[in-house]
Protein backbone atom coordinates (compact mmCIF):
# COMPACT_ATOMS: atom_id res chain seq x y z
CA UNK A 1 0.00 0.00 0.00
CA UNK A 2 2.72 2.49 0.91
CA UNK A 3 4.85 0.96 -1.66
CA UNK A 4 3.14 3.48 -4.79
CA UNK A 5 3.25 6.66 -3.36
CA UNK A 6 6.59 6.71 -2.73
CA UNK A 7 7.71 4.90 -6.15
CA UNK A 8 5.77 7.88 -7.33
CA UNK A 9 7.57 10.62 -5.18
CA UNK A 10 10.78 8.98 -6.13
CA UNK A 11 10.02 9.20 -9.91
CA UNK A 12 8.72 12.72 -9.91
CA UNK A 13 11.86 13.88 -7.98
CA UNK A 14 14.11 12.49 -10.69
CA UNK A 15 12.28 13.51 -13.98
CA UNK A 16 9.79 16.31 -12.91
CA UNK A 17 11.56 18.07 -10.35
CA UNK A 18 12.12 21.78 -11.59
CA UNK A 19 15.92 21.57 -11.26
CA UNK A 20 15.88 17.99 -13.63
CA UNK A 21 13.44 19.95 -16.12
CA UNK A 22 14.75 23.07 -16.18
CA UNK A 23 18.55 22.26 -16.66
CA UNK A 24 20.47 23.76 -19.29
CA UNK A 25 23.83 23.29 -19.92
CA UNK A 26 26.01 26.38 -19.99
CA UNK A 27 29.82 27.42 -19.90
CA UNK A 28 28.53 29.90 -17.72
CA UNK A 29 26.34 28.20 -15.14
CA UNK A 30 27.07 24.60 -15.72
CA UNK A 31 30.44 23.79 -13.18
CA UNK A 32 33.26 22.05 -15.44
CA UNK A 33 31.04 22.90 -18.77
CA UNK A 34 34.49 24.43 -20.70
CA UNK A 35 37.25 22.70 -22.97
CA UNK A 36 39.96 25.09 -20.68
CA UNK A 37 38.32 23.00 -17.84
CA UNK A 38 38.25 19.57 -19.36
CA UNK A 39 41.69 19.62 -21.20
CA UNK A 40 43.29 21.14 -17.73
CA UNK A 41 41.27 18.53 -15.68
CA UNK A 42 42.71 15.62 -17.35
CA UNK A 43 46.18 17.22 -17.85
CA UNK A 44 46.16 17.48 -13.77
CA UNK A 45 44.61 13.62 -13.71
CA UNK A 46 48.05 12.62 -15.97
CA UNK A 47 50.62 14.49 -14.50
CA UNK A 48 49.03 13.72 -10.66
CA UNK A 49 48.97 9.77 -11.65
CA UNK A 50 52.42 9.65 -12.67
CA UNK A 51 54.16 11.82 -9.94
CA UNK A 52 52.42 9.80 -7.79
CA UNK A 53 53.64 6.44 -9.35
CA UNK A 54 57.30 8.21 -9.70
CA UNK A 55 57.40 9.54 -6.23
CA UNK A 56 56.33 6.16 -5.12
CA UNK A 57 59.32 4.10 -7.08
CA UNK A 58 61.43 6.26 -5.67
CA UNK A 59 60.98 6.41 -1.63
CA UNK A 60 58.58 3.19 -1.07
CA UNK A 61 59.92 -0.52 -1.73
CA UNK A 62 57.47 -2.26 -4.70
CA UNK A 63 56.80 -5.00 -1.72
CA UNK A 64 55.10 -2.51 0.95
CA UNK A 65 51.88 -0.82 -0.35
CA UNK A 66 50.87 2.41 1.16
CA UNK A 67 47.83 1.04 3.67
CA UNK A 68 44.22 2.63 2.13
CA UNK A 69 41.54 1.20 4.11
CA UNK A 70 38.05 0.95 3.42
CA UNK A 71 38.45 3.86 1.58
CA UNK A 72 38.49 2.02 -1.55
CA UNK A 73 35.30 0.06 -0.65
CA UNK A 74 34.13 3.12 0.03
CA UNK A 75 34.48 4.59 -3.20
CA UNK A 76 32.88 1.73 -4.56
CA UNK A 77 29.69 1.75 -2.98
CA UNK A 78 29.16 5.34 -3.76
CA UNK A 79 30.19 4.74 -7.24
CA UNK A 80 28.08 1.91 -7.60
CA UNK A 81 24.96 4.16 -5.67
CA UNK A 82 25.97 6.89 -7.87
CA UNK A 83 25.55 4.79 -11.24
CA UNK A 84 22.43 3.36 -10.48
CA UNK A 85 20.73 6.96 -9.36
CA UNK A 86 22.02 8.38 -12.93
CA UNK A 87 20.12 5.12 -14.32
CA UNK A 88 17.14 5.33 -12.72
CA UNK A 89 16.96 9.10 -13.37
CA UNK A 90 17.35 8.58 -17.05
CA UNK A 91 15.12 5.99 -18.09
CA UNK A 92 12.32 7.57 -16.20
CA UNK A 93 13.63 11.00 -17.80
CA UNK A 94 13.61 9.35 -21.07
CA UNK A 95 10.46 7.99 -20.48
CA UNK A 96 9.32 11.51 -19.55
CA UNK A 97 10.45 12.82 -22.75
CA UNK A 98 9.45 10.32 -24.77
CA UNK A 99 5.43 10.45 -23.46
CA UNK A 100 5.87 14.73 -23.99
CA UNK A 101 7.15 14.83 -27.53
CA UNK A 102 6.00 11.76 -29.28
CA UNK A 103 3.63 13.71 -30.80
CA UNK A 104 5.82 15.66 -32.34
CA UNK A 105 7.74 12.90 -33.90
CA UNK A 106 5.44 11.80 -37.01
CA UNK A 107 4.55 8.46 -37.31
CA UNK A 108 8.29 7.44 -39.44
CA UNK A 109 9.74 7.84 -35.58
CA UNK A 110 9.80 5.28 -32.75
CA UNK A 111 11.27 5.60 -29.37
CA UNK A 112 13.91 3.42 -30.45
CA UNK A 113 15.01 5.62 -33.44
CA UNK A 114 14.60 8.69 -30.79
CA UNK A 115 16.53 7.02 -28.44
CA UNK A 116 19.46 6.47 -31.20
CA UNK A 117 19.27 9.41 -33.11
CA UNK A 118 17.91 13.10 -31.89
CA UNK A 119 16.53 15.47 -34.38
CA UNK A 120 18.69 18.01 -35.84
CA UNK A 121 18.72 21.44 -33.72
CA UNK A 122 18.04 19.59 -31.01
CA UNK A 123 19.66 21.32 -27.51
CA UNK A 124 21.52 20.15 -24.29
CA UNK A 125 18.76 20.93 -21.81
CA UNK A 126 15.80 19.42 -20.02
CA UNK A 127 15.48 16.09 -18.10
CA UNK A 128 17.94 13.92 -20.17
CA UNK A 129 20.63 16.45 -19.93
CA UNK A 130 20.80 16.85 -16.81
CA UNK A 131 21.07 13.29 -15.98
CA UNK A 132 23.53 13.03 -18.87
CA UNK A 133 25.72 16.31 -16.79
CA UNK A 134 24.85 13.70 -13.73
CA UNK A 135 27.11 11.42 -15.36
CA UNK A 136 29.48 13.58 -16.66
CA UNK A 137 30.67 14.92 -12.92
CA UNK A 138 30.93 11.09 -12.00
CA UNK A 139 33.67 10.41 -14.35
CA UNK A 140 35.59 12.69 -12.21
CA UNK A 141 34.57 10.28 -9.35
CA UNK A 142 35.31 7.07 -11.02
CA UNK A 143 39.16 8.32 -12.05
CA UNK A 144 39.82 8.35 -8.54
CA UNK A 145 40.09 4.55 -8.62
CA UNK A 146 43.86 4.92 -10.27
CA UNK A 147 45.07 6.53 -7.48
CA UNK A 148 43.82 3.56 -5.13
CA UNK A 149 45.93 0.94 -7.89
CA UNK A 150 49.17 3.07 -7.35
CA UNK A 151 48.95 2.95 -4.09
CA UNK A 152 48.12 -0.70 -3.21
CA UNK A 153 49.63 -2.27 -6.61
CA UNK A 154 52.30 0.48 -8.03
CA UNK A 155 50.86 -0.44 -11.46
CA UNK A 156 50.38 2.82 -13.86
CA UNK A 157 50.51 2.50 -17.65
CA UNK A 158 49.42 4.86 -20.62
CA UNK A 159 46.76 2.11 -21.40
CA UNK A 160 44.93 2.45 -17.76
CA UNK A 161 44.98 6.34 -17.87
CA UNK A 162 44.19 6.54 -21.48
CA UNK A 163 40.97 4.22 -20.53
CA UNK A 164 39.49 6.76 -17.46
CA UNK A 165 40.29 9.84 -19.42
CA UNK A 166 37.93 8.63 -22.62
CA UNK A 167 34.72 8.71 -20.71
CA UNK A 168 35.22 12.31 -19.49
CA UNK A 169 35.62 13.58 -22.95
CA UNK A 170 33.06 11.87 -24.55
CA UNK A 171 30.24 12.65 -21.99
CA UNK A 172 31.81 16.36 -22.37
CA UNK A 173 31.01 16.25 -25.94
CA UNK A 174 27.62 14.70 -25.79
CA UNK A 175 26.56 17.86 -23.75
CA UNK A 176 28.78 20.24 -25.76
CA UNK A 177 26.82 18.78 -29.42
CA UNK A 178 23.80 17.43 -28.08
CA UNK A 179 25.13 14.24 -29.43
CA UNK A 180 22.75 11.91 -30.64
CA UNK A 181 22.90 8.16 -28.53
CA UNK A 182 24.24 9.27 -25.65
CA UNK A 183 20.63 7.98 -23.71
CA UNK A 184 21.78 4.38 -24.75
CA UNK A 185 25.04 5.04 -23.73
CA UNK A 186 24.58 6.23 -20.01
CA UNK A 187 22.16 3.60 -19.64
CA UNK A 188 24.53 1.34 -20.95
CA UNK A 189 27.68 2.49 -18.69
CA UNK A 190 25.63 3.34 -15.54
CA UNK A 191 23.74 -0.52 -15.31
CA UNK A 192 27.89 -1.86 -15.65
CA UNK A 193 29.38 0.88 -13.23
CA UNK A 194 26.49 -0.06 -10.63
CA UNK A 195 27.22 -4.36 -11.36
CA UNK A 196 30.78 -3.87 -11.25
CA UNK A 197 31.72 -1.56 -8.45
CA UNK A 198 28.67 -3.03 -6.18
CA UNK A 199 30.95 -6.24 -7.33
CA UNK A 200 34.63 -4.79 -6.14
CA UNK A 201 32.33 -3.39 -3.18
CA UNK A 202 31.37 -6.90 -2.21
CA UNK A 203 34.96 -8.45 -2.39
CA UNK A 204 36.89 -5.27 -0.95
CA UNK A 205 35.65 -7.15 2.32
CA UNK A 206 36.93 -10.58 1.63
CA UNK A 207 33.99 -12.01 0.38
CA UNK A 208 33.37 -14.64 -2.32
CA UNK A 209 34.37 -13.83 -5.64
CA UNK A 210 33.08 -14.86 -8.52
CA UNK A 211 34.42 -18.35 -10.59
CA UNK A 212 34.57 -16.36 -14.09
CA UNK A 213 36.16 -12.56 -14.59
CA UNK A 214 32.71 -11.12 -13.97
CA UNK A 215 34.43 -7.45 -14.90
CA UNK A 216 35.78 -8.56 -18.20
CA UNK A 217 32.78 -10.20 -19.10
CA UNK A 218 30.46 -7.45 -18.45
CA UNK A 219 32.64 -4.72 -20.43
CA UNK A 220 32.78 -7.37 -23.36
CA UNK A 221 28.74 -7.50 -23.07
CA UNK A 222 29.08 -3.52 -22.84
CA UNK A 223 30.78 -3.03 -26.01
CA UNK A 224 29.06 -5.15 -27.88
CA UNK A 225 25.91 -3.50 -26.81
CA UNK A 226 27.22 -0.55 -27.89
CA UNK A 227 28.87 -1.65 -31.55
CA UNK A 228 25.56 -2.47 -32.80
CA UNK A 229 23.96 0.60 -31.63
CA UNK A 230 26.66 2.70 -33.28
CA UNK A 231 25.35 0.48 -36.58
CA UNK A 232 22.19 1.82 -35.83
CA UNK A 233 22.97 5.59 -35.41
CA UNK A 234 25.10 5.29 -38.80
CA UNK A 235 22.07 4.19 -40.60
CA UNK A 236 19.79 6.40 -39.54
CA UNK A 237 22.45 9.23 -40.06
CA UNK A 238 22.37 8.24 -44.13
CA UNK A 239 19.09 6.82 -44.63
CA UNK A 240 17.02 8.43 -41.72
CA UNK A 241 17.71 12.28 -42.24
CA UNK A 242 19.97 12.76 -40.05
CA UNK A 243 21.25 12.87 -36.49
CA UNK A 244 22.19 15.27 -33.87
CA UNK A 245 25.88 15.96 -32.85
CA UNK A 246 27.11 13.43 -35.53
CA UNK A 247 30.60 15.22 -36.02
CA UNK A 248 31.02 14.40 -31.75
CA UNK A 249 29.34 10.88 -32.11
CA UNK A 250 32.08 9.90 -35.22
CA UNK A 251 34.64 11.30 -32.86
CA UNK A 252 33.38 9.04 -30.05
CA UNK A 253 33.27 6.36 -32.71
CA UNK A 254 36.77 6.23 -33.00
CA UNK A 255 37.66 6.27 -29.80
CA UNK A 256 35.65 3.95 -29.32
CA UNK A 257 36.93 1.67 -32.07
CA UNK A 258 40.53 1.88 -29.95
CA UNK A 259 39.16 1.19 -27.06
CA UNK A 260 37.67 -1.98 -28.39
CA UNK A 261 40.81 -2.77 -29.95
CA UNK A 262 43.39 -2.28 -26.86
CA UNK A 263 40.43 -3.92 -24.44
CA UNK A 264 40.11 -7.06 -26.96
CA UNK A 265 43.96 -7.30 -27.28
CA UNK A 266 43.88 -7.60 -23.61
CA UNK A 267 41.37 -9.64 -23.22
CA UNK A 268 42.17 -12.18 -25.74
CA UNK A 269 46.05 -12.09 -23.75
CA UNK A 270 44.39 -12.47 -20.26
CA UNK A 271 42.33 -15.34 -21.48
CA UNK A 272 45.59 -16.75 -23.25
CA UNK A 273 47.62 -16.61 -20.01
CA UNK A 274 44.73 -17.94 -18.15
CA UNK A 275 44.62 -21.33 -20.67
CA UNK A 276 48.09 -21.89 -20.15
CA UNK A 277 48.32 -21.43 -16.52
CA UNK A 278 45.85 -24.21 -16.09
CA UNK A 279 47.47 -26.62 -18.93
CA UNK A 280 51.05 -26.05 -16.62
CA UNK A 281 48.79 -27.12 -13.42
CA UNK A 282 46.97 -30.12 -15.44
CA UNK A 283 50.88 -30.66 -16.74
CA UNK A 284 52.17 -30.75 -13.53
CA UNK A 285 49.47 -32.88 -11.93
CA UNK A 286 50.00 -35.62 -14.27
CA UNK A 287 53.70 -35.13 -13.60
CA UNK A 288 53.67 -35.63 -9.80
Amino acid sequence: MQTQPVLHRLSHMVSEHPTVIGFRWSHVQSWGATWAFLFSSISFYFTLSTTLHVILLLFRHRSRPVPVGPIPAVHSLIMSVVSATILAGTLTSAAAEIRDTRWLWGRSKTTIHWLLCFPLGTRSSGRVFFWSYAFYLSRYLHVMRTFFTILRKRRLSLFHLFVNSIPIMMSFLWLEFSQSFQVLQIVFIAFTDSVVYGYRFWIEFGLPTASFPLVANIQMMLLVLNFICHCGVLFLQVWGGGCNGIGAWVFNSVINGAFLFMFLNSFVRMRWIRRKALESMSTNGKID
